[in-house]
């Protein structure tokens, strides 16, 4: 299946023969970084190979549509819980420059005890199965072949089932995942043992499938009372992830450690972070950086959240982090909709391309405050990490509470989370291996004894068993669906009529989800105005809504309420009436056929009107007018009579009149134009001259019935009229 940039995503042909399903890669891959890449006027010093299909910008249309791709990694987390919704939103997501899809995993499932088989509905996040697992690695393949960079997919090994996770990511072709025996411990209270041996066993088979590693440490970031005190803590917790699976077997370029600002304004956030993350990029210089956005201190603002990303994206920047996550919008705002994963890959690809170049600019100060904080803050991690071992090791400095105390080490403020080593999930469940201990598998971690039965085996243990899942795809046992009421074809067949029809409903996660977005500013105290807005879409017909931001503007003259409420109807996109998109010719196309013949125009409001906003900004270079292109402007004002429009027309030998009408009662717009029309006649420069007029009540094919060249209504711009009348006067010259 090839996939075409002009055709929906077919789900049900990503389904297809899914059994049978093998993944054409496995690993990691990072960006192909490109020395001076040159797009367009510009040259891009910290860029990677361009996309071969890629959605730019909304401001390169400035800039002939280039789109540079930055040298970092972009991450995209996904979490709608329907992983056939996340599919589509994947494939966005690549358009707009995402190369890591990372599906956060539904919230309960660190404590699963195995894997999950078939598709259940996921609450905050995707239930990691297989068959999602494959379904969008599957899907992948084809939209990295789309957009013509790798795309790596990635989710997380964790809980008591993470050594099988771990087993079905390398089965699946999973590219890369959170791993770090430190967040059972904390986060999810698994026994601390049954946490380090499951790991262990997890990494080895990371390693087999080259599974670039993330931790977890900036889970003590988000959980910490007072996130900015934790820094020494953060550090101490990425050095034992790190080393640990350095001795499992793992290559240090694989292993990412997961970073995150500890502030957010209005803290002096700079001051605290960048000490922070230069530190961590000193401490870690043979390990990669995954930048990610502070969420912990944040409201509902898409505006807040936004600024706090780009300011992490400029650390992340100074210190050359290797993978940008892009969570803010989603994550801190809770609304994991399409519109906040692809604005949050743009906030990075516009941020990161704009500060291209400036390391080669810029440097950080070797003296003075950075420097000194830096060094405050590997002593104070050195002191923590001597103080763990002083009192016997990682364990019993978690059963005394050192992890997640919001102190600023040294000092402890008694708020860290404490557990025991003889308590948690999964307690008692560890035994040591018998010496004579059998495991003819490829990815373990331990010894396997396979020696005593071929010592040709040591090397290739799954060979006395003919090869494991590894080796062997074809022994996966694939378990399609187990539920009859909570499955993938269930909720495909509900919105069968939106996939195979031309009816449509607005969405924001989910297909045909009806729900709709609404900004209104209220002049009422916040409290009263949440109120009034929900009875407000109610009273619009809205169901199920509910106000996701509010925001005050002034305690007494008003509130600002975002809120969101779903339509219980469709549309027929067969039944619209849609008029031709106008033909825009390029500002250089219009430059040249205006330099090889130079146009001049005349211009003014007709009759008695005496609005002239719009027509200036029809014509003025500094909105974006015709006089950019070189055309020459005769302006003569307002109240203009019809006489007076052409006799200058004539007078200056002008290639066409431009004629702004507003006014419309008794269709006086439209009279106009027809007396215009029959005055050229009369003056017998018809043939000669365009006559464009244009106003807000203005119907195009209205104003064509008058006798005139085009009729320009709301929303036109310069370019609209530059490119008809360069193209019109290509077809007088050939007509006469």
């Amino acid at each position: 299946m090839t996939l075409k940039p002009n055709e929906k995503l077919d789900i049900k042909n990503i389904l297809k023969d899914l059994d049978k399903y093998r993944p054409k890669r496995r690993g990691w891959t990072w960006r192909n970084k490109e020395e001076n890449l040159q797009m367009g006027p510009f040259t891009f010093k910290d860029a990677s190979r361009p996309l071969g299909n890629s959605t730019p910008l909304p401001s390169a249309k400035y800039f002939n549509n280039i789109d540079p791709q930055p040298d970092a990694v972009i991450t995209t987390e996904i979490a709608s819980g329907r992983f056939e919704d996340d599919i589509r939103r994947m494939r966005m997501a690549a358009w707009h420059g995402a190369d890591h899809i990372m599906v956060i995993r539904t919230a309960g499932q660190s404590h699963f005890d195995g894997l999950i088989e078939g598709t259940p509905q996921g609450i905050g996040g995707i239930p990691i199965t297989r068959k999602q697992v494959r379904a969008q690695r599957k899907a992948l393949d084809f939209i990295e072949e789309e957009v013509g960079r790798p795309i790596n997919y990635h989710s997380y090994i964790s809980g008591v089932a993470g050594p099988e996770i771990a087993v079905m990511f390398a089965e699946e072709g999973v590219n890369g995942a959170h791993q770090d025996p430190q967040y059972n411990v904390l986060y999810r209270n698994i026994n601390m043992i049954r946490s380090f041996v499951d790991a262990a066993e997890a990494k080895k088979t990371m390693v087999w499938a080259d599974i670039a590693q993330i931790d977890g440490a900036h889970n003590a970031n988000a959980t910490a009372r007072e996130a900015w005190k934790v820094m020494p803590e953060l550090m101490v917790q990425h050095a034992l992830n790190s080393i640990y699976s350095v001795k499992v077997g793992m290559k240090k370029e694989n292993i990412c450690l997961s970073t995150v600002p500890p502030t957010a304004p209005p803290a002096p956030c700079l001051t605290l972070d960048l000490p922070y993350a230069v530190a961590l990029r000193e401490l870690f210089t043979e390990y990669k950086m995954r930048a990610q956005m502070n969420t912990k201190y944040m409201e509902s603002s898409t505006r807040e959240a936004t600024v706090t990303h780009v300011l992490n994206l400029l650390i992340s920047r100074l210190t050359r982090a290797d993978i940008q996550s892009t969570i803010t919008p989603d994550e801190g705002r809770n609304v994991p909709w399409h519109i906040y994963n692809i604005e949050a890959c743009d906030t990075a690809k516009q941020a990161l391309v704009g500060l291209d170049g400036l390391m080669d600019m810029i440097e950080l100060k070797k003296e003075g405050e950075l420097r000194d904080k830096v060094r405050e803050l590997k002593e104070r991690a050195v002191l923590f990490m001597e103080e763990v071992l002083e009192v016997g090791g990682y364990f019993k400095a978690v059963e005394d509470g050192f992890f997640v105390d919001s102190g600023y080490y040294p000092e402890r403020n008694g708020d860290g989370i404490a557990r025991k080593i003889d308590g948690g999930i999964g307690v008692g469940t560890v035994y040591e291996r018998d010496e004579d201990y059998f495991a003819p598998v490829t990815a373990h971690f331990g010894y396997n004894n396979v020696a005593q039965y071929d010592s040709k085996a040591i090397n290739d243990p799954a060979n006395l068993i003919d090869g494991s899942t590894l080796e062997k795809p074809e022994k996966i046992v694939y378990i399609d669906e187990l539920d009859e009421t909570d499955n993938v074809n269930i909720r495909l067949e509900e919105t069968e009529d939106l996939r195979s029809s031309t009816k449509v409903k607005p969405e924001v996660e989910w297909l045909g989800d009806g729900y709709i977005m609404l900004n209104l500013f209220l002049p009422l105290p916040k409290r009263v105005a949440e109120f009034a807005s929900l009875e407000m879409a109610k009273k619009m017909g809205l169901e199920d809504v509910e106000v996701i931001h509010k925001e005050e503007m002034h305690p007494a003259e008003g509130t600002r309420i975002e809120m969101k409420g779903k339509l219980a109807f469709t549309i027929d996109t067969k039944d619209l009436v849609i008029p031709p998109e106008p033909e825009i010719m390029s500002d250089d196309e219009i430059r040249e056929e205006i330099e090889n013949q130079p146009m001049k125009i005349v211009a003014g409001t007709v009759g008695e009107d005496e609005h002239s906003v719009g027509l200036r900004e029809i014509i003025d270079i500094k909105h974006g007018g015709i006089e950019k292109y070189g055309i020459e402007c005769h302006y003569l004002g307002t109240s203009v009579a019809i006489e007076k429009l052409v006799d200058a027309a004539i007078e200056l030998n002008a290639d066409a009149i431009l004629a702004s009408t507003i006014i419309s009662h008794d269709d006086i717009h439209y009279k106009n134009m027809k007396r215009m029309h029959e005055l050229c006649v009369e003056k017998g420069i018809r043939d000669k001259i365009m006559i464009l007029c244009g106003g807000t009540q203005v119907s195009p094919e209205l104003a064509t019935k008058q006798g005139i060249d085009a009729g320009f209504g709301r929303g036109t711009q310069g370019i609209h009229v530059a490119t008809f009348l360069v193209k019109r006067r290509s077809e007088i010259k050939n007509e006469n």
